[in-house]
């Protein structure tokens, strides 16, 4: 499983994090370089993590190419919002949007948002990559509408 490790400003914790890692065995988390396809590092709990660019705080571990992520069954993913088509709304920079090339058709793409980030419809680009899921606080896991 893929996840990532939340802002101040985003929903989740490390909490959610130990224990999707208590469920799935192993949890893969990002780490940024330059603009391109994430690399990714194994979590290994709270105290393996260090502040990295972005403001956001990365995984210390033997790196991985983003070409692990064929074999991946779930990828939590961070979103500003989605809509019910699955179209996701990032921050920007174009990570996750170059890296999503990378999963196998088996993994289930899931975007955590508040509930008032889950929206009826968003501009989509070519290179979007639709998410099959949300994830909110308060309504759970909700599967989205393809086109």
């Amino acid at each position: 499983m893929c996840a990532y490790v939340p802002t101040r400003t985003e929903p989740g914790s490390t909490d959610l994090l130990d224990a999707v890692a208590e469920v799935a065995g192993r949890v893969l988390l990002p780490i940024t370089g330059e603009p391109g396809p994430l690399s990714w590092v194994e979590y290994s709990g709270a105290d393996g993590l260090r502040p990295a660019k972005y403001g956001i705080r990365e995984p210390v571990g033997p790196v991985l190419p983003p070409e692990s992520l064929s074999d991946v069954e779930c990828m939590l993913i961070p979103a500003l919002a989605v809509d019910v088509r699955g179209t996701r709304l990032g921050r920007g920079a174009g990570f996750y949007d170059r890296t999503l090339g990378s999963v196998g058709p088996q993994t289930r793409l899931v975007a955590i948002v508040r509930d008032s980030e889950l929206v009826e419809t968003l501009p989509a680009d070519d290179h979007d990559v639709p998410m099959g899921w949300a994830l909110t606080p308060g309504g759970g896991l909700t599967q989205l509408q393809r086109d």
